[in-house]
């Protein structure tokens, strides 16, 4: 193998091994939401989600932009030899990122009263306040692990998310079981018409928990994203001094000779990041503008606070935490694949270019459709089991499962697709393509919750709708800036049918063993494991993939092997 073929195959093994970090942390953070959101309750579960929204869009607005930013600012440099530059950049983005991310920080706990009478939910101030120096924290890790990954390292980043998700899962499921039972025991009466169920001093379960309960109960689960976030900059700060020698070595082999001003590098950080802020912005935007917009017109239409709460809490949780799994594929794809593409771009290499986003959009693509498929299928036993502790409210997280899963599909290639446009410089693209279907969304989102009784489904299809237009938009622009067009059937028919096909098989399965054996749980994994094989199975007879594509995968070789096997491959 040639030493720019086996450099290209390292940047995609790098990739690879991010976006499994991605997947494993998103596998994670599913897994501990499950008991934090029947330990607090729809009524905790609605307070913490809509904390998390506002969090999030402050933390879009100040530092979440920068990974990406610096991640494609260091490998352009880097491509060109420009080793001092690239450090330079590093260092500046450090700066930036200590300015913006206490302005985000202070804002949030000052305003943590503010933000709270504007939900009219006063239990958000004590979250929200937990949730402020995160924000600090989050902006330096940020910067770490976009010069990492630039530089096309990208194991600090990948176990420094995997550390800091363990560490959160053990602090907040911790700190909301403590929080909780401290609360059930010592909160006095509690009001008949709260639906909400916890766990209660000793183990007892608790038919509802008072407001102040819920507010504690919240807070407690974001304690532990300030706990996972302070262990990741501790473990990338440990790394970075390891790396720095060699980094100092490399810096002294520059043969650029011509050195970055710091007002330079300040202006190609914006417009960097700014584009990028907006776009992702918009999506976030997108979530905290719904839950207005629902809170105040349910509240017009008469229904009851607690209701809505608890309606916003399956949605933005049962319903979101599901879904947002295998969407982490798409995000965690896109951000390993940026320094690759950027490399590529910046020497010239189109068609090297092109054939990376084809494989890297048939890869996310095949990943989408079976999950949106099976989630589909399994959803009712899924929510049994997984959210009992939600009562009456479980089943309608699952109907808005069952309805809503082709979201995976839209959010996962208008994720990639805005990457893509970004990381070949049409940074504005993806901003207004955004900006066009939050427009188009809330104006659907409006009507429809204001003249139909549809409440929480109305949620549901303003959901699937957004990222449907954005991809759309997006594949559009793709096709006019960049030239490139996506072969269709490989990429998306196929993996449809193959899903389709899983997706039946699955359905039978899984209702005839509990018809026989009568648990769900036995025939969910059954269920899973006969899904598993008849995906792959399909996917090698339709050749969706060739044996060149399945190689730079992990584990491609065996699936090669057993392509070949069963006579799909020669």
């Amino acid at each position: 193998m040639s030493s720019k073929k086996q450099k290209s195959k390292n940047l995609f093994i790098q990739g690879t091994i991010l976006a499994l970090a991605g997947i494993l942390t998103k596998v994670i953070g599913f897994a501990y939401r499950i008991p934090m959101v029947n330990l607090m309750g729809s009524d905790g579960n609605g307070i913490y989600s809509v904390a998390f929204s506002i969090y999030n869009i402050v933390l879009m607005l100040s530092s979440y932009s920068l990974p990406l930013a610096v991640s494609k600012l260091v490998s352009a440099r880097l491509a060109m030899k420009q080793y001092n530059n690239s450090y330079r950049v590093f260092k500046d983005a450090m700066r930036f990122a200590l300015v913006v991310s206490t302005i985000g920080a202070l804002f949030l706990y000052f305003g943590s009263g503010f933000l709270a009478d504007m939900y009219a939910m006063p239990e958000l101030v004590r979250p929200l306040k937990v949730l402020a120096p995160t924000l600090f924290v989050v902006g330096i890790i940020g910067v770490m692990r976009g010069y990492f990954q630039g530089a096309g390292t990208m194991i600090p980043t990948a176990l420094s998310q995997i550390i800091e998700q363990i560490l959160n899962a053990i602090v907040s499921i911790g700190a909301v079981w403590f929080c909780m039972s401290r609360i059930a025991g010592n909160a006095g009466p509690i009001p008949k018409d709260f639906e909400s169920a916890a766990v209660g001093v000793h183990g007892v379960i608790s038919q509802g928990l008072s407001v102040q309960g819920a507010s504690y109960g919240a807070a407690g689960g974001t304690t532990g994203t300030l706990a996972g976030a302070g262990i990741a900059l501790l473990f990338l700060a440990f790394t970075y001094m390891i790396y720095k020698p060699a980094i100092l070595r490399r810096n002294a082999r520059d043969g650029w000779g011509l050195t970055e001003s710091d007002g330079q590098i300040y202006k190609a950080l914006l417009v960097t990041v700014i584009p990028v802020i907006i776009s992702q912005t918009v999506y976030q935007i997108g979530y905290v503008i719904d839950g207005l917009i629902f809170s105040n017109i349910m509240n017009i239409k008469g229904m009851e606070s607690s209701v809505r709460k608890s309606l916003q809490g399956v949605f933005n949780s049962q319903y979101t935490l599901l879904i947002n799994v295998p969407i982490a594929v798409a995000t965690a794809m896109a951000a390993s694949s940026i320094p690759s593409i950027v490399t590529s771009f910046t020497i010239g290499k189109t068609k090297e270019v092109n054939k990376k986003i084809g494989s890297i959009i048939k890869f996310v693509m095949a990943i989408a459709f079976p999950s949106a498929v099976g989630l589909a299928v399994l959803a009712t036993p899924i929510s049994r089991v997984l959210f009992s502790g939600l009562g009456k409210y479980n089943m309608i997280g699952a109907n808005l499962l069952h309805f809503g899963t082709i979201s995976i599909v839209f959010y996962s290639l208008s994720t990639i697709t805005s990457a893509i446009l970004q990381g070949l410089d049409h940074m504005n693209v993806p901003v207004r393509n955004s900006a066009i279907s939050l427009v188009i969304h809330l104006l659907l989102m409006v009507s429809l919750l204001y003249f139909t009784d549809l409440n929480v489904y109305a949620l549901l299809i303003g959901d699937v709708t957004f990222p449907m237009l954005i991809s759309i938009l997006n594949w559009l622009s793709v096709k006019k800036y960049v030239g490139y067009r996506q072969e269709v059937a490989k990429t998306f028919l196929m993996p449809l049918v193959s899903s389709l096909v899983m997706g039946v098989a699955t359905f039978i399965i899984y209702n005839g063993v509990v018809d026989v054996v009568g648990n769900m749980i036995i025939g969910m994994g059954l269920a899973v494991i006969v899904a598993v094989v008849v995906y792959l199975v399909m996917i090698l007879a339709l050749r969706c993939f060739e044996k060149e594509e399945l190689y730079d995968l992990p584990m491609g070789g065996r699936l090669v092997t057993l392509g070949k096997k069963m006579g799909f491959y020669h």
